[in-house]
């Protein structure tokens, strides 16, 4: 390969890297410093390839196969559609979760409610800057969460991300856990009263298993007792944990996760003292279509799961886009393509609706429902910046 044309691919690939957005969510804050490490391990690969690539133009030219003559599939197999995009022109039929960037209409001491449908802490798309965490109730006001204020969450290295995450609300949408340093901060949003649990560690995830309130650092999950305050470690990722079905008991850890391109889907035992791994298969996807990588929180209903991450569709790497997972069986069913002019990490899966939709983040500062079964995709809400929480349908 003339030094040319090596240059030329360099330029190409050089182009593909988009910087990062200072709005990006608090999720991807977080790992930040996971994300670096993987980067040089990733660096490292490249240079091997295209060493690798060059040696091999160099080599002579095998001589061409012989000449056949392919025979026609008389009965061919249509291919499955799997893969979907979002229409270019969104419809808004209308969602109670359309009301999520309403004005504040009172404060949550004043006015408790009896279930919240989403928390939202907003956030300034142009500077970074996080509000307050609002509570936007079943009778459709938004709160204004007035009885704590979270700290930003942080983690050993010093990186801050904003304390609300997409697990922060509870499946029954009244109660609110946020992870801090050394401790963890729940709240009854249906009477305002706080908690203050203390756990040692750079606390940054929590999510709810059923009634089970788990919360994580960078290297370990623990499950913390409500009533007395105890907690005990639990053998799964906090990064990979995925929330499960909570009209489904009981609760079995399943993570949904692993290191690119080995990536797995990991089912424990009742007792949590056996785990079976099994990759995560794309034999149902179209050839050259694939997740590269998982990224976000992972959410079950029954035996489907979801989860965002950055795909392969064909020829084209590095999109964005959403998949939806059979938990039985590692088999990726449906893949949402998302494309590539976005954020990254723009669209984090924030759980289900109550009809089996799944409802995920879409920027700019937009809410999306997707139907995998029916291709339908709607949209929820525009101009939402920042971090938001759902309850479960």
């Amino acid at each position: 390969m003339r030094e040319k044309e090596l240059h030329r691919l360099l330029t190409v690939a050089a182009e593909d890297v988009r910087p990062a957005h200072p709005a990006t969510t608090g999720w991807e804050r977080a790992r930040r410093v996971r994300r670096t490490r993987r980067a040089a391990g990733a660096t490292v690969l490249a240079v091997a390839l295209l060493t690798g690539g060059t040696a091999l133009a160099l080599r002579p030219a095998a001589p061409p196969p012989s000449a056949t003559t392919a025979t026609p599939d008389r009965n061919p197999t249509p291919h499955p559609v799997p893969v979907q995009t979002p229409p270019a022109d969104l419809a808004y039929p209308g969602h109670p979760l359309g009301r999520l960037g309403d004005p504040v209409g009172a404060t949550l001491s004043a006015r408790p409610v009896r279930k919240a449908l989403a928390l939202h802490q907003p956030i300034d798309p142009g500077t970074g800057v996080a509000g307050r965490i609002r509570v936007l109730g079943d009778d459709g006001v938004v709160r204004d969460l007035d009885v704590v204020t979270p700290a930003p969450t942080r983690d050993s290295g010093g990186n801050e991300a904003v304390p609300l995450k997409s697990g922060s609300l509870s499946p029954d949408g009244r109660t609110a856990a946020f992870a801090q340093t050394d401790e963890v901060i729940v709240v009854d949003l249906t009477t305002a009263a706080v908690r203050r649990h203390p756990l040692k560690g750079y606390l940054e995830h929590v999510l709810w298993s059923g009634d089970r309130l788990l919360v994580g650092d960078d290297d370990t999950t623990y499950e913390l007792d409500r009533g007395t305050g105890a907690a005990r470690k639990l053998p799964v990722s906090p990064w990979d944990a995925v929330t499960p079905d909570p009209a489904a008991p009981p609760n079995v850890p399943l993570e949904l996760g692993g290191t690119p391109p080995n990536l797995t889907e990991v089912r424990w035992s009742h007792d949590e003292t056996y785990r079976s791994i099994r990759r995560v298969d794309f034999r149902a996807l179209p050839p050259g279509h694939r997740v590269d990588e998982f990224y976000g929180r992972g959410w079950q209903r029954g035996n489907r799961v979801t989860r965002a991450g950055w795909i392969t569709t064909g020829t084209m790497g590095g999109l964005e886009g959403v998949a939806l997972l059979n938990a039985d069986t590692g088999i990726v069913t449906h893949l949402l393509d998302l494309g590539r002019d976005r954020w990254k990490g723009c669209c984090e899966v924030l759980g289900w609706d109550s009809d089996g939709a799944v409802l995920l983040r879409h920027n700019p500062g937009g809410l999306l429902r997707w139907r995998p079964e029916t291709r339908e995709i709607t949209g929820v809400t525009r101009n939402l910046f920042g971090a938001v929480s759902l309850s479960a349908g």
